[in-house]
């Protein structure tokens, strides 16, 4: 009998070999027995930030908390702590499930933490005003006048008409 195609034995138990192979790769390279992790450093292996120095930043302006307290960029992470991050208006909350110390693909990197953040506010359905179509040209006074008033910017193009009626 053939694997489904769709994914669906991935998640019924059976783990995909480049993960699991990643997986053992980075179980491989984490810290031995009794050693530790820093939380910059971690933040950054699990992909919750980009680079490790912009990791140690957040940290040091007290977008970083373990356990509710603000850290340090070396304060020390254990399996069990909750890290929060504050990145971008946005609160990430997550249980530290294994300790590792070098970046690694996605998939791997959801399986060291549980994710506990609160969902993602919806985003609003309405187009942006003043996307104009392929190929329509440029647009003329009257055209910029309409885009200006959907905007909201009408004070500031009628101050510009003012202000060239004066010369």
């Amino acid at each position: 009998m053939a694997a489904p195609q769709d994914g669906s034995a991935a998640s019924a138990g059976a783990p995909d070999p480049k993960t699991a192979a990643a997986t053992a790769a980075a179980e491989a390279a984490g810290p031995q027995h009794g050693e530790s992790v820093r939380v910059d450093s971690w933040i950054w292996a699990v992909r919750l930030i980009k680079t490790r120095s912009l990791g140690a930043t957040a940290c040091r302006g007290g977008h970083v908390r373990v356990n509710g307290e603000r850290v340090k960029p070396a304060h020390s992470l254990r399996v069990g702590d909750e890290v929060r991050l504050r990145q971008e208006g946005v609160e990430r909350i997550v249980v530290v499930k294994r300790l590792i110390r070098k970046r690694v693909g996605a998939p791997v990197a959801v399986q060291c933490y549980v994710d506990n953040s609160p969902p993602p506010p919806p985003r609003e359905a309405v187009a942006p005003a003043g996307i104009r179509d392929r190929g329509a040209g440029r647009p003329t006074k009257r055209d910029r006048r309409e885009m200006d008033r959907l905007r909201g910017l009408e004070a500031l193009s009628s101050s510009r008409r003012d202000a060239s009626t004066r010369h």
